[in-house]
């Protein structure tokens, strides 16, 4: 999308290589497409970013790779054949900032040594987003999402004691992609000042492990393991999802002593509880939270969902509905704000929902979600080379996709 004359794209200009694949690079790099920069996804020849193939819920496509590629140009190389490698090395040379994420090791094997690269190319900013970090014990493990969070703990305190669960969403992904790209805008300014780029590392363990703050400093300071309580919180009480007359689920609860005398005596009519001493602080409350979970729920359970709301917001408690991902889809609070915007793709106009940022005066880039090799032959171009040698690089299996387009 091009901005009008008062609008900008903060990052235009700026070249992005990414040799990705999955979530964790593929949303860092697609927000600094958001940004405007422009951003050249680096795929496999045969098959591309795996995340294509997860499913084909939209239209025949991924539901995980339109989400994290909108704004990107693919251009498929074969990077065990030399000169695959050397057309990246092409696209390396001009790029600002180069983004991986591949298996432990084959970063290496392919070429990209960071500490080689900034030597050859001084102002280049390279990110390394991997499992467990570069060096240590586990350097080596191979890593998704689940393996880190459970590795890192937050699955045991997500679900119930009897039955831990792994968070609905990739967290562990999304927290790299999102520190890689912090990480990124950071080391641009670096460069501002002083000319040299910057080498980044991002391990998915240590930001789930950063994550896990209050529940370590509980696990190492407090009273031992933290419990997790389903729909709730295992640090606040009472804090939880309770069913209303009409089927819903409403949930309610309080951060603070004064929200829960508010609870008490506003909401529940009960100025009783109030005012007993066994209820005065949280950490009182946490104790006995199953006796003031059924209390709430026997409230809820004879008033319908709006009649709940009601109350806790004249309470000034904050409170919601339990949603699904189907719901959500028309929620209010995304259509009345034109949150929803149209994106083209292989399979024609996708939804995607703007980037949460708003500021005054940017505009988000917002161009399609690439087929697999879309952009290679205009690349190839770009750096340099000839019809025939553009001819030759997929005859001998160098470039790609596998099947030419005409």
């Amino acid at each position: 999308m091009t901005p009008t004359e008062d609008q900008l794209h903060p990052l235009e200009g700026l070249l992005v290589v990414a040799v990705e694949q999955a979530v964790s690079a593929p949303f860092c790099t697609r927000q600094l497409g958001d940004l405007g920069a422009r951003v050249i996804k680096v795929e496999s020849r045969d098959g591309g970013d795996f995340a294509r193939n997860y499913d084909g819920v939209v239209r025949g496509m991924s539901a995980h790779f339109v989400w994290a590629n909108r704004s990107k140009e693919s251009v498929a190389l074969n990077l065990k054949h030399p000169h695959g490698k050397e057309v990246l090395a092409r696209l390396i040379a001009r790029a600002d900032v180069l983004v991986q994420n591949l298996a432990p090791g084959a970063a290496g094997r392919i070429g990209l040594d960071p500490a080689k690269l900034r030597a050859r190319h001084p102002r280049l900013i390279t990110v390394d987003i991997s499992g467990y970090g570069q060096d240590g014990p586990y350097a080596a493990a191979r890593a998704y999402d689940l393996l880190v969070q459970a590795e890192a703990g937050s699955c045991a305190i997500t679900g119930t004691p009897e039955h831990p669960a792994k968070p609905g969403i990739p967290l562990a992904d999304i927290g790299a992609g999102v520190y890689a790209l912090t990480s990124v805008l950071t080391a641009l300014l670096v460069r501002g000042r002083t000319g040299k780029g910057s080498g980044i590392s991002v391990g998915l363990f240590d930001v789930v492990a950063e994550w896990m703050g209050f529940a370590l400093n509980q696990a190492r300071y407090g009273s031992g393991e933290v419990l997790p309580n389903g729909l709730s919180s295992p640090m606040v009480s009472p804090y939880g999802a309770y069913r209303t007359k009409d089927g819903q689920t409403l949930v309610l609860g309080t951060t603070n002593d004064r929200e829960w005398r508010r609870l008490a005596a506003d909401v529940l009519a009960r100025q009783d509880l109030a005012a007993d001493a066994r209820y005065a602080t949280n950490p009182e409350r946490v104790a006995l939270r199953s006796e003031l979970d059924g209390i709430i729920a026997a409230w809820a359970g004879e008033r319908t969902l709006d009649e709940c709301r009601n109350a806790a917001e004249a309470a000034g408690l904050g409170h919601a509905r339990l949603n699904t991902p189907a719901e959500v889809l028309d929620h209010p609070q995304l259509t009345e704000r034109g949150r929803w915007r149209s994106a083209d793709s292989p399979v024609g106009p996708v939804q995607a929902l703007l980037p949460p940022p708003e500021v005054s005066g940017w505009e988000w880039r917002w161009d399609p979600v690439p087929a697999l090799g879309e952009h290679t032959e205009a690349v190839l171009a770009e750096l340099g080379y000839r019809p025939d040698e553009i001819a030759a690089l997929y005859t001998e299996g160098a470039a790609g996709p596998s099947v030419r387009s005409s």
